[in-house]
């Protein structure tokens, strides 16, 4: 009993509520990322805050890095600029807790795991938590090395939350949905495709079947499934919305950072979120 009312009050339970929410609304989840520090940690804040505001139900805030094999071209640009311009984990931990002292929306870190690791599991994870971060993602740690990581992470009630490729085995597609299923709350993160992100105009072909093989593995767990890496479109959203629990957009977020003004860019990124948040009724 202990333990069930642990996780019932763990900031990773606040993730798991949003999808609930989603589906009762009979739509997906809408979780747009943003690279905190991008374009600079005052107008970062600002536009989280306009995707908020546009219907946003959950906040990926990436932290930069110097080398992030995982991202394309776009996010490594925000990434940069943000690192050149001082930020930092500390600084993402400000924007965190700025967000989080005006909305209740879900804030899920997603960095590599060197800096936090530079930085320390167990340090990182209690100013996660005190910032009102409710997750991490790790995309350069396998579910085989994350042990450590996890155990904090769970201790200070947030959700860890892993990659699932298009070309991973089902043995470890079912290792990840029982880590996650493990844990105080999150979901599975699949990657719409082999490669690094960036936004696309097709999504692929065989997604529709990749979702079918992780679903034979989350639904008994009840483990929610988001899809990212290449979305960018009410369509694209619309489509994972009738075959996953969420969606994931990223890059086109940067690009429509990097194409508006400063004074432009909040109402652009709220108007953007809300066209996203049509698609995600598609399942109805």
């Amino acid at each position: 009993m202990e333990r069930q009312q642990e996780t019932i009050a763990s900031p990773a339970a606040r993730i798991t509520h949003a999808f609930e929410r989603a589906k009762e609304e009979r739509r997906g989840a809408l979780i747009p990322y943003f690279m905190c520090g991008y374009p600079n940690e005052e107008q970062s804040v600002r536009v989280i805050q306009a995707a908020i505001e546009g219907g946003a139900d959950i906040i990926e805030l990436g932290l930069p890095f110097s080398d992030p094999l995982a991202d394309g071209a776009t996010i490594q640009h925000a990434g940069h600029v943000a690192l050149e311009r001082g930020m930092s984990i500390r600084g993402c931990m400000r924007i965190a807790e700025r967000i989080s002292a005006q909305s209740k929306t879900p804030l899920v870190f997603m960095g590599y795991y060197n800096p936090i690791l530079a930085y320390g599991l167990e340090r990182f994870c209690a100013e996660a938590l005190q910032r009102g971060v409710c997750g991490i993602i790790v995309p350069d740690l396998p579910p085989d090395e994350a042990e450590p990581l996890r155990e904090a992470a769970t201790r200070h009630g947030l959700a860890l939350i892993f990659l699932i490729p298009p070309t991973i085995k089902d043995e470890r597609m079912e290792r990840v949905v029982e880590l996650v299923a493990q844990g105080p709350g999150g979901f599975v993160y699949c990657v719409s495709l082999s490669g690094v992100t960036g936004a696309r105009t097709e999504l692929p072909a065989h997604l529709q079947s990749f979702i079918a093989r992780i679903r034979r593995y989350t639904e008994p767990k009840q483990v929610p499934i988001a899809v990212g890496f290449g979305l960018s479109t009410p369509e694209h959203i619309a489509q994972i919305s009738r075959i996953a629990d969420g969606a994931v957009v990223g890059s086109a977020l940067v690009n429509l950072i990097d194409r508006s003004s400063e004074e432009e860019q909040p109402g652009a990124v709220k108007s953007y979120i809300q066209s996203l948040h049509q698609g995600t009724r598609s399942n109805q």
